[in-house]
């Protein structure tokens, strides 16, 4: 097996090792290895207990699975992993995925919207999703029921892709089971967590940011208040992609999310053509090179210091990294290193746009 894959699958599935851990481990320590022989010291130093590791025969086990399903592991900053999504500072380090690779080439734009949606509502995002393969753009929804079930039926004949909660052989809801399966055969289906996972709710944020992130931008056909579909568009505009929306009745709840949207600066879109002039100018950067994190040379620590310096100046409240570093007047290799200290050892919560907390005791 690949030696490699299995370490970075170990740490990957190591608790308390999130896609922003991963990151700072293998830039700071050079490999998957050195990382996974570092993180017990490192908790320790944290003031934590360490980690129990994922092990070798889960990851072997887990790497065979996806094999015998016929899916692969597509690794961040290496060959067809998607270029949009690896912009992401949380970017998921493995992808799970099974179909048409090829898709992952072409210049992508997310459909999402309710899942109780209106027959009219469904029938836009079907017809939408239909035009937007005729200019050439892959649709990406989550294989939920309404508007996404229908934007993937629209873009089957010329390009969509599925971004699903639980794992790559899960089928949810249950009567997605043929749209998905034909997705496998004419489109491409991703995971993020394991084969055999079973959605949970917490898995749905996660599934979010992958479908605002590899996309250039979103559009939003119908979606009530506080409704999951207006998290995909908020993460959209977190990574600086398009948010578009489609205007709604104001008598029909679930346009308010839409109307909303239009209101505090979405773009009010109504066809394809409107779609492709608003991202176009998106392409130039989606055409450059795969991003890649090569490791960089560590700037050299503070001391042991550092640690209880960083930890004086944390609390409850989440404070961005970035005022940490310029408050303690540390370098930012030493700042990075005690706060990935304190998060392997438990005592760190990392929030949206690189803020950090000390976790109450």
């Amino acid at each position: 097996m690949n030696e490699e894959l299995i370490d970075r699958l170990r740490l990957v599935r190591t608790p308390g090792i999130g896609p922003v851990t991963y990151r700072q481990l293998v830039a700071r320590f050079g490999s998957p290895a050195a990382a996974l022989a570092a993180v017990p010291a490192l908790a320790r130093r944290g003031g934590g207990k360490a980690p129990a590791l994922c092990s070798r025969e889960n990851a072997e086990r887990e790497i065979a699975r996806v094999e015998k399903l016929g899916a692969k592991y597509l690794v961040l900053g290496q060959g067809l992993y998607p270029r949009l999504l690896a912009e992401l500072e949380d970017a998921p380090p493995l992808l799970i995925v099974k179909g048409n690779l090829n898709l992952l080439d072409r210049q992508a734009v997310a459909i999402v919207g309710a899942r109780n949606a209106s027959a009219a509502a469904c029938r836009f995002a079907r017809g939408l999703a239909h035009d937007l393969g005729q200019q050439d753009l892959v649709v990406v929804s989550g294989l939920a029921r309404g508007i996404d079930s229908a934007a993937h039926d629209g873009a089957l004949e010329t390009g969509t892709i599925g971004v699903i909660a639980g794992g790559i052989d899960n089928f949810y809801p249950p009567e997605n089971e043929q749209r998905q399966k034909a997705l496998y055969e004419r489109g491409l289906v991703i995971a993020e967590m394991p084969p055999g996972t079973e959605p949970r709710a917490r898995h749905f944020p996660y599934r979010n940011r992958i479908i605002a992130g590899m996309s250039s931008g979103t559009i939003v056909v119908e979606a009530a208040p506080r409704s999951g579909s207006l998290i995909t568009a908020r993460l959209a505009a977190e990574a600086g992609r398009e948010v578009m929306a489609v205007p709604g009745s104001p008598l029909d709840p679930r346009a308010q999310g839409c109307n909303q949207l239009i209101r505090d600066g979405a773009t009010l879109i109504q066809n394809a053509r409107e779609v492709a002039e608003t991202i176009r100018p998106i392409e130039p950067s989606f055409r450059s090179a795969p991003s890649t994190y090569e490791p960089a040379e560590p700037e050299p620590l503070n001391g042991d210091d550092a640690l209880s310096m960083i930890e004086e100046l944390l609390g409850p409240s989440p404070v961005p990294v970035d005022e940490i570093i310029r408050l303690s007047g540390a370098p930012s290799g030493a700042v990075q290193m005690a706060l990935l200290e304190l998060d392997l050892g438990g005592r760190l919560d990392r929030h949206a746009g690189n803020k950090v907390s000390l976790r109450a005791a």
